[in-house]
């Protein structure tokens, strides 16, 4: 009697259990953050144009590195969909000295956002997730032009008497960024999730601007920071997929 009663409480136990499991389990959960380095390829051909005329090396059509953060969670009462936010920052740099004059030229892009993601409820036990980040963002033009080292006085007297052979640009580009994405998440343990991404960086309302927030008029219609990109990451949290 004691044996079958034992043996009761044990199915029914183990029933629970696995109720339970399946409730908790059927859709993705958890959440957390981490690095997220990533490959931009941004259009550079019309500043390339200028800084062929200026004698400076062009900028690389294929790219730049870029550095950042993203994190994410999933908010349990929409199943399968996750909030969270990214950010991140990345510049490639040309330089060359001609006639004792060194100039160089620093091309920089960043911006971040909210992001929004559905993962895809027919894959199990990694994460595929579609989804795009809302947000805004920055690209920035640096034009460098001067003869070396120099000392404090000689700055102050040279601004006074408007007298310096130094130069200094600084041209930017704000706007507000949509990006499509398309994430894979592999658990690589229980709190470690490695992601590999793509994405296109679509922007709107630019606005351009120079030095001291002076409005830049004529700009190029194709210099923007459109941008198709490749992410990767280590996500640090917990996480069942």
């Amino acid at each position: 009697m004691l044996r079958k009663l034992l043996l009761a409480l044990l199915i029914i136990s183990s029933s629970i259990v696995y109720s339970q499991s399946g409730k908790f389990f059927d859709a993705p959960f958890g959440g957390g953050g981490g690095y997220v380095p990533s490959w931009y390829i941004p259009k550079v051909d019309e500043i390339n144009i200028q800084l062929k005329n200026l004698g400076i090396p062009e900028f690389s059509a294929s790219g730049l590195y870029a550095s950042g953060g993203a994190g994410f969670i999933y908010i349990g009462f929409v199943k399968n969909l996750r909030l969270g936010g990214m950010g991140y920052a990345g510049s490639q740099s040309k330089a060359i000295t001609l006639n004792g004059i060194n100039n160089e030229a620093v091309y920089s892009i960043g911006g971040g956002g909210l992001t929004v993601e559905y993962t895809l409820p027919f894959i199990k036990d990694i994460g595929v997730s579609v989804g795009a980040t809302l947000g805004g963002g920055s690209m920035s033009i640096e034009l460098f032009s001067n003869s070396g080292s120099n000392d404090w006085e000689s700055i102050w007297s040279e601004l006074d008497q408007a007298s310096s052979d130094d130069s200094y640009k600084k041209l930017i580009n704000s706007y507000w960024i949509f990006s499509p994405t398309l994430n894979l998440d592999i658990p690589v343990y229980r709190f470690v999730v490695f992601r590999l991404g793509i994405g296109y960086q679509l922007t709107f309302g630019d606005d351009w601007t120079y030095d001291n927030d002076q409005s830049l008029r004529n700009t190029p219609a194709g210099l923007n920071a459109n941008s198709f990109f490749i992410q990767s990451g280590l996500f640090i949290g917990f996480f069942s997929f």
